[in-house]
């Protein structure tokens, strides 16, 4: 393409964004996410002969006096498309839900799994079956205790077909039987979930899985009350009786649209370790007035993982030193509706995903240290993917298969197409500079499309796309989190596409022990994925934010998820 009327585009987009500082915010978090980097800081248990002074304080708070008011101020952009755990499949509800919502096991701040809501737990010597013991103080915001049965309950509830929504199922299908119950009619009771007591629960998998454990700290394996929730289908819409808890905030309030106030806790078993009082989540859906605000100290944090900063301030925070930035397991992409002409062409694919310049996007427009994607997996998982299958910018070999895939399709040129994408600033200058690139090196008119976050998701789901712009956030680390979204069509596979022999490969990764084995496994799978080219990746996510000095504790996963258990606002 011509880089100089590219560099015009950005060149006024960035003014744009400039011009918009003054009233204006970023984008919702692109996919579902798992498990934080967060870490626990014990607070000392006092003698009986000594006051709580602010000496105690400090040292509970690791070396920094708290704040007299911790109360945090954060922007997660959009309304939360569900704050029920067996709906929720978007990083947007995924951060509200990893505050007041706690599984079996929960990622510490070294990024390890450890035990929540299990005490303690054991595995047989065959890795198939785990038992695990339920915290005698651990209850439900209205004072329950939380029994082994919550959790068989909702693990079953995802899994019963008649519950269509649950998009994340497939995480469970680790679990004997489960797969069978949600897609074959099996009986729900075959599953290998069971309440042996009030506060004994036994796991049987299919297979051994190494990741197991922590896929118990993601929310589609949260427990929920059955007491309260059963036969109470809209339980999860609103903050009423019937919406119980049992992390360590609970909701206090939830105007739609707006705001939701969270307040700590003190019935959580572990309410000690947790300092803040107050989290006020905004729905602000501007970059520009989220980092307004961060500045004139109305915020407590902007940028990832629940927001993001304007392009065009990318440059002074970096160069102040005031950005931070972090690897982070995610891809952004954009999706070929592979049912719809001309993207059920294999060719037309490729050339559309061979002629971005993917370099230029993340040096001239996204500047947060993103690597170029020409793979599925993310190097924070498998290194060998910054350089990928194919060439960055390729436009005559995208072109080569433009001819061939016109050829195909009996076409003399492609029609015009759509690019979708939500409202973002970011999403609508990539759209932008893409639209370009396709223009000047395929010829091919390219008309953009914008919706906000929860109208977008739907006309994905239902079809109603040519090519769409989306992204993935690793809910636990290995690459088959991000190979397995695509076995089959439906919950987040887009695409519409599915491909036999990568399914069977996939189902021959899951009883494969061997980790040497079992990534070459991946890798064919990967491999097939690449040459059929379902989807043109963009970038490697990076997180990138911006934290005020007296907030302590609280880091941003290498997962894309936050969790404010360990966190603290410290005296200024």
């Amino acid at each position: 393409m011509k880089w100089k009327s590219w560099s015009l585009l950005l060149a006024l987009l960035l003014a744009l964004g400039v011009l918009l500082a003054a009233c204006s915010g970023d984008e919702p978090a692109d996919s579902d996410e798992g498990g934080t980097d967060d870490g626990n800081t014990e607070e000392p248990a006092e003698s009986e002969d000594t006051e709580g002074t602010e000496e105690d304080a400090e040292a509970s708070a690791g070396g920094d006096g708290l704040a007299a008011d911790q109360t945090f101020d954060i922007n997660i952009r959009t309304e939360p498309p569900s704050l029920h755990p067996g709906l929720a499949s978007d990083t947007t509800s995924g951060a509200v839900l990893d505050q007041i919502f706690e599984g079996l096991m929960r990622i510490n701040q070294d990024g390890e799994v450890e035990e929540a809501m299990a005490e303690s737990y054991e595995v047989s010597d065959d890795l198939l079956t785990y038992t695990f013991h339920i915290r005698e103080d651990a209850v439900w915001s209205n004072g329950d205790p939380v029994t082994a049965g919550d959790f068989e309950y909702a693990w079953k509830w995802v899994l019963n077909p008649d519950n269509a929504d649950t998009d994340y199922a497939y995480q469970l299908y680790i679990i004997k039987g489960a797969q069978a119950a949600k897609e074959e009619g099996a009986s729900i009771d075959d599953v290998g979930v069971t309440a042996k007591d009030e506060k004994t629960l036994e796991v049987v998998l299919e297979q051994p899985t190494p990741y197991f454990l922590d896929l118990t700290a993601f929310y589609t394996y949260y427990p929920v009350n059955q007491k309260v929730v059963e036969g109470a289908a809209d339980w999860a819409q609103n903050v009423t009786d019937t919406y119980v808890t049992n992390g360590p905030f609970l909701i206090e309030s939830w105007a739609h649209k707006d705001q939701i106030v969270l307040k700590k806790n003190t019935e959580y078993w572990d309410a000690d370790t947790v300092k803040l009082e107050t989290i006020n989540m905004y729905m602000i859906d501007d970059e520009n007035t989220s980092l307004e605000m961060f500045n004139n100290g109305e915020l407590d944090w902007a940028g990832d993982p629940t927001d993001a900063l304007p392009l065009s301030a990318i440059p002074s925070l970096k160069a102040d030193g005031s950005l931070n930035i972090s690897p982070l397991a995610g891809v952004y992409y954009y999706a070929f509706n592979t049912e719809a002409e001309p993207f059920n062409n294999v060719n037309i694919r490729k050339a559309f995903a061979l002629s971005i310049n993917r370099e230029g996007i993340v040096q001239s427009i996204t500047q947060r240290e993103e690597i170029p994607a020409m793979a599925l997996v993310p190097p924070s998982i498998w290194e060998e993917s910054e350089e990928g299958y194919f060439k960055d910018n390729d436009v005559e070999t995208a072109k080569e298969y433009l001819a061939t895939g016109l050829e195909e399709l009996g076409l003399e040129e492609l029609p015009a197409i759509s690019l979708s994408y939500n409202t973002s600033e970011a999403h609508a200058a990539i759209a932008q500079a893409v639209q370009d690139m396709w223009r000047q090196n395929l010829g091919v008119e390219v008309t953009l499309n914008n919706e906000e976050w929860n109208v977008y998701l739907d006309s994905m789901g239902s079809g109603n796309f040519q090519t769409g712009r989306m992204g993935w956030l690793a809910d636990f680390n290995d690459a088959i989190n991000f190979i397995e979204i695509f076995q089959s069509v439906g919950g987040n596979n887009y695409t519409n596409w599915e491909d036999e022999e990568y399914s069977d490969l996939i189902e021959q990764s899951r009883t494969e022990i061997d980790p040497d084995a079992r990534k070459e496994i991946l890798k064919q799978a990967e491999a097939i994925f690449m040459e059929d080219m379902p989807i043109a990746p963009v970038y490697f996510y990076t997180n990138s934010w911006l934290s005020q000095d007296y907030v302590k504790d609280l880091e941003v996963s290498g997962l894309g998820g936050v969790q404010f258990k360990w966190a603290y606002l410290a005296e200024e």
